[in-house]
This record gives structure tokens, sequence and C-alpha cells, in this order.
């Protein structure tokens, strides 16, 4: 044995800003599904409207249907798009934005603020966390529109290409307003009032539980500054006609626009969450 090697101790490094930041997503996973409140109104809450829209209308015929009766869509195929787009957003914006504004409120980021934990760490733990919770939660109401509702689900490759980055898209752009809009709530305990109101409004004016092009024409302007009218569009060209592309507020889906809503929103996000967000460290 060397010198060099005697009295020598095993050095002990600390862990990565990534793997700090992976292993979050787990606890922040397990987390969320021991919270019953958040998985009623935000994993459940589509599932639910999903199911209230199809029994309580699914008598009048299908939507879109020709004089004869003939065509269009069930009145569960029809909502099925808005109501993954609407979870995206009660995935990022209302889950994060309550989560967070809570942990300021109880003195958690206080405490994290002495660990080793960093910033970007925690970050990368909550948006995974809304990126497995998303997945699960796109995936299983899927498969109930599928298997429950009889639902005709897509076999084109490039519906699903779609369908895969106006979720990827939408799901990090959730996160990122979820994140900034947690610095409005004066408290934990006032979160959910003023979160939920604002969640639920976007769903009603973005066409996620109303046609779009029913709405006043002002109001559709409106919708359309904001994010959940561009992924609610992006999901019904995935899942309904392209004869319904005609009702909405182009004639078109106009996909690129919904690519370059979302893609400004995403950065939009990012600054303002960067902005608005402050790491609470022990000794401030």
């Amino acid at each position: 044995m060397s010198a060099t090697m005697i009295g020598t101790r095993p050095q002990h490094t600390a862990p990565s800003t990534l793997a700090l930041g992976l292993s979050r997503i787990g606890y922040e996973t397990r987390l969320y599904f021991r919270s019953p409140d958040t998985l009623l109104f935000t994993f459940f809450f589509p599932f639910i409207m999903l199911g209230i829209f199809t029994a309580a209308f699914s008598s009048s015929g299908n939507i879109g249907a020709n004089p004869d009766g003939t065509g269009g869509v069930n009145v569960g195929a029809y909502y099925l798009p808005g109501m993954l787009a609407a979870g995206m957003l009660l995935s990022g914006v209302q889950n994060l934005a309550v989560d967070i504004a809570g942990e300021k409120s109880d003195g958690t980021l206080k405490r994290l603020g002495g660990t080793p934990l960093s910033p970007l760490s925690y970050f990368l733990g909550k948006i995974g966390q809304v990126f497995v919770t998303a997945i699960l939660q796109a995936g299983l109401l899927l498969l109930v529109a599928r298997l429950v509702l009889d639902i005709a689900l897509p076999s084109e490759p490039e519906k699903w290409a779609t369908f895969a980055w106006v979720f990827v898209f939408g799901v990090i752009t959730s996160a990122f307003l979820g994140i900034a809009l947690s610095a409005v709530p004066r408290s934990g305990r006032s979160a959910t009032a003023v979160v939920a109101p604002v969640v639920l409004v976007l769903q009603f004016i973005s066409g996620v539980y109303l046609q779009f092009t029913t709405l006043p024409e002002w109001m559709q302007n409106l919708a359309s500054i904001f994010p959940l009218k561009w992924m609610a569009q992006g999901m019904r060209s995935v899942f309904l006609p392209e004869s319904f592309a005609a009702a909405e507020q182009s004639g078109t889906w106009d996909l690129p626009w919904v690519a370059g809503a979302l893609g400004v929103w995403l950065v939009l996000g990012l600054v303002l969450s960067r902005v608005t967000f402050r790491w609470i460290r022990r000794d401030a």
C-alpha cells in the first residue's frame, strides 16, 4: 500500500443538481397523489366533466350531424379534446400555483432554503411532477374515452404527432405559468380562492365547455390572448374530423398559430416565473 493512501478518507461528493431534481420528482408525485383535494380538482376533474356532459347531452344526438341526422360525432367525442386541454391547464397552472403558494406560507420554502437543494432542482421536481401526472391523466382519460365511452380515437400517425407537441408545449407552458401565478395569493389559505376562478373562467371562454364560435366575438378575441384557447384548438385538430375546422374562429385549425401562441406563452411563463419566484433562504 502506498504512503499516499495511508490515512486517507473516502471523499463524499454532494448530489448534483440534476440528481436532486430527479429525486424531487418522485417526492412531489407522491405528495400529489396523497392530497385528496388536489386529486379531485386537478386530476379527476376532467373525467367528472366529461362524464357529466356525455350523460347530460347524449340524447340530443351527434354534434355536427347532417340535416338527415347522419355524420358528426357524439357528445363525448366532441368534449374529449377540451377535457384534455383543461387537464393540462389544471395540472400545471392550478396545481403549481396553489401548491407553491402553500409552501411559501407554511415555511416549507424557507426550510428548503437551508438545505443543499437549489432552486433549479426544486423547479425540476415541480415541473417533472406536472409532466408525470399530466401524462397519467391524459393516458387514463383516453383509456376511459375508448373503453368506457366508446369514443373512436385517431389512427393516423400525424394526428398523434400533433397531439405530442401540443401536449408537451401545453404542459410546460402551464407549469411555468403556475409557478408565476403562485406569487399572486397572499397566503396559502387564499391560494385556491384566487387561482381556481381564473382557471374556471378561462375554461368557459376558451372552447372547453362551450362551442367557441357561439361565444360573442369580443369574448373569442379575449380568449385568443390566453394559451388555453390554443391548447384546446390543437387538441380538437387531433380528435375531431376535418369538417369541424370550419367551426373555428378562422375557419381552419391554424396549427402554426397554435405553435406560435404556445411558444410565446412558454417564453413569457419562463420569464414571469423567474422574475416573480423568490427562493426563501433561512438566513434571509
